[in-house]
């Protein structure tokens, strides 16, 4: 079962590490993390592509920092409850893709299966690089795996 510290209610950069609250579930943060990215997606998912990017290119430095800040004041690398990552991984695979549930639900499965599964070289990475950056780069190549496959399905099925 998941803990979430007290602190997720009380600092707001926990607060936002912990994806607005939803990596505070007691079971599956980063499921539950991954459904708030898609509603907020709802609202970017309709940027132009240059918008889209630097809205990815901001939410992943941003991410970077919160992750080792929050990870460093809780004493615990990568905490399961932080899901800031699982945001920035769904929103790149979701690339370019229509505003529509049913696309927005396959990019959700694909993303949780590159996430959960960790192929070569995301499982590589997870182990070994710290800190900030490596909680928030295997989730950027989950995601861009995830998106290489959706873009692949929208131009069979569209």
């Amino acid at each position: 079962m998941n803990r979430a510290p007290k602190t997720v209610w009380r600092n707001p950069v926990h607060f936002l590490a912990f994806g607005l609250g939803s990596g505070a579930a007691p079971w599956a943060p980063g499921t539950v993390g991954t459904v708030a990215a898609m509603i907020l997606y709802w609202g970017v998912g309709h940027l132009p592509l240059s918008l889209y990017g630097l809205f990815l290119a901001v939410t992943f430095i941003f991410g970077c920092w919160l992750c080792e800040r929050t990870s460093a004041d809780l004493g615990v690398h990568d905490h399961s409850g932080i899901v800031w990552d699982e945001f920035v991984g769904y929103w790149i695979t979701m690339w370019a893709m229509p505003v529509q549930f049913s696309w927005m639900l396959l990019g959700f499965v694909l993303f949780r299966l590159f996430d959960i599964w960790k192929p070569w070289p995301i499982r590589w990475i997870d182990r070994r690089v710290d800190g900030g950056f490596g909680i928030m780069f295997d989730d950027v190549l989950a995601g861009i795996y995830a998106a290489v496959i959706m873009q692949a399905c929208y131009l069979i099925w569209h």
